[in-house]
């Protein structure tokens, strides 16, 4: 007779055997590692409500979800907040029908506008669904010319020019020199930057599971990247460049250096994170030779009357961008953390 199955909330008590079930989930992500509550607790107040499905003593089904509310952009329940892919992950479909019953109860009890699902794959098709963002993921060996090969012609042109500038690449235990460079990209692209106290605890609590790769030119930063590893992928998830960087091509080879790295270590995955279509970014990765995925965010919509569109392709935001792109780079470092921190 099979055990009852009851769905619990995640206690620091339980962490090692929710990471457990992660690390022996074949769908599982880096963004399901219970660590994500401590990081979005930390360092940013907002709450976590993880939770698991438990049969006799086993874990057999996680729901990573945080709950984000802002006067602007509204009262929401994600999973998972700040990451590329989150949703239920259990060893069967009747154990993720029940962590998404126990999410729908919750949401209405918080009273939350809606429920948000970052899901790889759809999950129910009954549910408003928007698929404006897609992942960028391609098999890479331990092969480096079969790495360079496989990238097109004309990028592979762009990455071979790049590494004849030789430009120095070291990997950084301080945050520092990645804040620029990321802060000054953001800002560049309108966008408001996140709080260096957020790269801090996520270096803190990812420490086995980052790094921070950062490019120079005759001592002058030019790009940094902060990645993250999970099984045998890589995760390049936050970077930018200085002005140096586009004349150098310096986020060109910057990738092409991890790449380099990661497949020394073992790794066979490259992550490009995602990215919306018809974005420079989409471009840029696509012309990388990674083909576009589509991801499904599904809603379960409580006071809301449709799917929330929070993202810089909205026509409402074009003059916050604007004018977010005139900021001196120190006052977009001070205010920025303030707005983005709803952003997730």
């Amino acid at each position: 007779m099979n055990q009852s199955v009851t769905i619990k909330s995640l206690t620091q008590a339980d962490s090692k055997r929710w990471d457990q079930f992660v690390e022996e989930s074949p769908q599982a992500t880096f963004f399901h590692l219970s660590g994500w509550q401590e990081v979005l607790e930390r360092a940013f107040n907002h709450t976590g409500h993880f939770l698991y499905a438990q049969q006799g003593e086993a874990i057999v089904g996680i729901l990573p979800l945080a709950e984000v509310k802002s006067w602007l952009f509204g009262h929401a329940l994600v999973s998972t907040p700040f990451c590329v892919y989150g949703g239920p992950i259990a060893i069967n479909r009747e154990i993720t029908d029940q962590l998404v019953n126990r999410a729908c109860e919750l949401a209405e009890q918080l009273n939350v506008d809606y429920l948000e699902l970052r899901n790889r794959t759809q999950l129910n098709e009954s549910w408003p669904c928007k698929t404006l963002y897609y992942t960028f993921r391609r098999e890479i060996t331990s092969d480096e010319d079969e790495n360079l090969k496989a990238i097109p012609r004309k990028q592979r042109a762009v990455v071979r020019k790049a590494i004849k500038l030789e430009m120095d690449s070291t990997f950084d235990e301080s945050i520092d020199r990645f804040y620029e460079a990321y802060s000054t990209s953001v800002r560049n692209l309108g966008t408001p930057v996140f709080s260096k106290k957020y790269f801090r605890v996520l270096k803190e609590v990812f420490s086995k599971q980052s790094d921070i790769l950062t490019l120079t030119k005759d001592n002058e930063l030019v790009a940094s990247v902060m990645s993250f590893y999970f099984k045998d992928e890589v995760l390049p998830y936050y970077g930018g460049g200085t002005a140096a960087a586009r004349s150098l091509k310096g986020n060109d080879y910057m990738y092409w250096c991890l790449m380099c790295h990661a497949a020394d270590k073992g790794v066979r995955v490259f992550d490009y994170g995602r990215s919306k279509e018809g974005t420079g970014s989409f471009s840029f990765k696509k012309n990388w030779g990674f083909t576009p995925e589509p991801l499904y965010y599904e809603y379960y919509l409580v006071k809301a009357q449709e799917i929330p569109d929070v993202n810089p392709l909205n026509p409402k935001y074009q003059l916050m961008i604007k004018c977010w792109k005139k900021l001196p780079l120190w006052l977009s470092q001070c205010i920025g953390p303030m707005v983005s921190k709803y952003l997730g």
